[in-house]
């Protein structure tokens, strides 16, 4: 895939993300002021929401895009966990407030007024934010970015939730005027389990998580099948924001030149980088006589420990 390529459709789908959130707000505040629905502010909040979010994908894909400089050698792209963190506070805050707004009206039995205009207000979000869902589902099959599937899960939500606005007015417009304020604490509850989530996978992002356990499973077929590699430890892998990071031991024989040991360490960073693309690879070779080997008290106790499919140590029997 072209770099420029990669470029237009991330730099196209983040501005058509902060294009429409920022028209449904707009929209929608409009509609809330004019039928005091609940269920239409929740909405709102949600829309206000998405544009911070929006804003905030804009600006971190492209600080996170920067190419690694002096100050900054592993890159920009712990950007897009540290936006997600700040997305996360700011969107419970915000579900907290709606809560306790949507109790209170409950309490006091408000009526709506206009529900037709929000109903209609809501098939326009709906018929807005699935252009986008399709222009997004079009750029992450181009591009594969993380950041832009985050915010296209995001926006299909919003599907779900304008639908369950417009049957919240059409339930109060025929007399259930709970079912507004009840509407509205679900979302808010839903608003707040979402925030938790992202907060926590950005926390972990920041932390140095390990990668999945798919891929280290692919990482370590790589090892194993790589000739001239007789064992490894010390894995380790990370992500930050695009890219990924790997590290590990390889142990080769002791009779190899350094000429051969390179060769073979290098063909298998080589290897990785093809299976994953924006990935930094740093293999350490070492001769096998300095790796410390299994007892055989360990062996005996558990066979199976020195080979595990995704694990960080492999010795040979």
């Amino acid at each position: 895939m072209a770099e420029r390529d990669y470029g237009f459709w991330v730099k196209l789908a983040t501005r058509a993300s902060v294009t429409v959130a920022f028209t449904l707000i707009v929209v929608k505040l409009w509609a809330w002021i004019a039928t005091d629905a609940a269920s239409m502010l929740a909405s709102a909040t949600d829309s206000m929401l998405d544009g911070l979010a929006s804003l905030f994908t804009f600006f971190s894909v492209r600080y996170a895009l920067q190419p690694a400089d002096r100050e900054h050698r592993f890159g920009h792209g712990k950007a897009e966990s540290l936006a997600a963190l700040v997305q996360s506070a700011l969107i419970t805050g915000s579900a907290m407030l709606l809560l306790v707004h949507s109790a209170q009206q409950l309490w006091q039995g408000s009526q709506v007024q206009q529900a037709d205009l929000g109903v209609y207000v809501s098939l326009f979000a709906i018929a807005l934010t699935l252009g986008l869902v399709l222009l997004q589902r079009v750029a992450i099959r181009n591009t594969g970015s993380k950041a832009i599937a985050a915010d296209h899960l995001h926006f299909q939500s919003d599907l779900l939730l304008n639908s369950a606005v417009i049957a919240a007015l059409l339930l109060s417009a025929y007399g259930w005027y709970w079912a507004d304020s009840a509407f509205a604490i679900v979302i808010a509850i839903y608003l707040a389990y979402g925030a938790i989530r992202i907060g926590w996978e950005a926390f972990q992002g920041l932390m140095d998580r390990e990668l999945p356990e798919d891929d280290k499973a692919q990482i370590v077929a790589v090892l194993r099948s790589t000739k001239g590699i007789h064992g490894w430890h010390d894995l380790r892998t990370r992500a930050s924001g695009p890219t990924r990071f790997i590290q590990c031991h390889v142990e080769l024989r002791d009779e190899l030149s350094l000429k051969a040991a390179h060769d073979i360490a290098d063909g298998a960073e080589q290897r990785l980088r093809e299976l994953f693309p924006d990935t930094d690879v740093i293999i350490h070779m070492d001769p096998l006589s300095a790796v410390p080997q299994p007892s055989a008290a360990q062996t005996e106790t558990n066979p199976a420990s020195a080979v595990t499919p995704a694990d960080d140590t492999h010795r040979p029997q």
